[in-house]
């Protein structure tokens, strides 16, 4: 009997997520299809509000009741199925590691690039698979060709680990990296493209944009910067950390020349999974940031040679693909845009409250950042969870000082009324 368990868990791990056989199918695709066509009649819109459909994708995650988790933002939670391909991979690896990993679950990669790309709307000789949006992101700021007194042009708010490799760049070849400052939210496309246009020299080699500012979610007019910036000759390389997975978009929409991402945060992919996209016209002139064999082939794979990674991890994607398109992109960015107007609604006209997102539909989607007068950001971080069990994030960065809240599509409108009380709450017992 144990002889026969251990087999059906090989052959069901070797047959893989994109089989018919998939765990998605086997354990959400019937349920999920009656859920659905009770819903197919609505739009996106109307679907979002539905919170039958959404009970269903709720009871798909196994987050813990004892907290309410509002930091989706930095790294989501994987639903069961994904955790549970995950540990089925890492089983079977480890019954033999050097045959299971380098000869059946390597061979894994180039079906799932094949459905990554399909998901990002690119060629999959285009698409490279690792395992977060800094590497992705450090990759492309290394490797490109940039001389002495060549410039970028970013932003004082973009990711950190990204303004810091930037800034390694000019300390070691000289570039000139210039940083531009916005005041969010912003409600003009125009007047944030503006900002990069003016900065431009005749020395300006890159323009870097995040699609989706980390800080408090102002989404970036990335097609605009690129048709601009283009014009000029100069490339754009995007930050899709935050937006892939969640925004309904393929990358070719954005015009940009290259593009990193997480999959671990709205794709919902295992913690530890990202991609990068080049172009593919760019891929022979970026060197890959791990050393290559062949450093200028135009085979986007030199950019993957990692040595041992967690074959796991990566094979897991693959479910979280499955889960995420199971439920639809559109469908999915409605629903987590409305939970994220739902609390704003709720609080922003309270005394003391201040909010510093837009909530108009064409400037942010999941992520909204509060603050109370009287308050720094660690406080009211500190009073939500201490007080509430409400798990948030503190923001302090250059001109941004608030807490940046993030729902996720198996968040619950109740958890959502209990942020809006716990805001209304501690904004009335700071009154002086």
């Amino acid at each position: 009997m144990t002889n026969r368990r251990k087999f059906i868990t090989q052959a069901a791990a070797l047959a893989g997520a994109f089989s018919t056989s998939s765990l998605f199918n086997q354990l959400h695709a019937d349920e999920w299809a009656q859920a659905a066509k009770k819903i197919d009649h609505l739009s996106p819109e109307q679907v979002a509000t539905d919170e039958d459909y959404w009970s269903t994708i709720q009871n798909a995650f196994s987050v813990s009741p004892n907290i309410i988790n509002l930091n989706n933002g930095g790294v989501s939670p994987s639903p069961l199925v994904v955790q549970q391909a995950v540990a089925r991979y890492n089983d079977l690896s480890n019954e033999g590691p050097s045959y299971f990993m380098w000869r059946i679950l390597d061979q894994g990669r180039e079906p799932l690039r094949e459905k990554l790309a399909q998901l990002a709307g690119v060629d999959p000789e285009e698409i490279a698979i690792n395992r977060n949006a800094t590497e992705s992101l450090n990759t492309v700021i290394y490797g490109l060709n940039l001389e002495k007194g060549d410039e970028v042009i970013g932003s004082k708010l973009d990711y950190p680990n990204i303004i810091q490799a930037y800034k390694q760049r000019a300390m070691r070849d000289g570039i000139v990296y210039k940083q531009l400052s916005f005041e969010f939210p912003i409600e003009n496309d125009e007047q944030i493209v503006k900002v990069y246009a003016d900065a431009i020299t005749p020395k300006t080699k890159i323009i870097h944009v995040t699609h989706m500012v980390n800080w408090v979610g102002q989404v970036m007019p990335v097609r605009k910067i690129s048709d601009m910036a283009h014009a000029k000759g100069i490339e754009v390389v995007c930050d899709g950390a935050h937006s892939f997975g969640l925004m309904d978009f393929k990358i070719p929409d954005l015009g940009c020349d290259y593009l990193g991402t997480s999959l671990h945060k709205f794709l919902s992919a295992p913690i530890g999974s990202g991609m990068m996209w080049i172009k593919k016209e760019h891929i022979s002139k970026i060197w890959p940031l791990l050393c290559n064999g062949d450093p200028h082939s135009g085979d986007i794979r030199k950019c993957e040679t990692l040595g041992t990674r967690s074959f796991p991890i990566e094979q897991g994607i693959g479910e979280a693909i499955n889960f995420h398109e199971g439920i639809g992109s559109k469908r999915k960015e409605e629903r987590i845009r409305y939970l994220k107007n739902y609390w704003a609604t709720k609080v922003k006209d309270i005394p003391r409250v201040k909010l510093h997102t837009s909530l108009k539909p064409q400037f942010s989607c999941a992520i909204c950042g509060v603050s109370i007068d009287g308050m720094t950001p660690g406080e009211l971080d500190t009073a939500l969870f201490s007080q509430y069990k409400i798990h948030t994030v503190g923001i302090v960065w250059e001109n941004v000082s608030c807490v940046r809240v993030t729902p996720h599509v198996y968040t619950r409108l109740a958890d959502l009324d209990k942020l809006a009380h716990a805001i209304e709450k501690i904004a009335a017992s700071k009154k002086t």
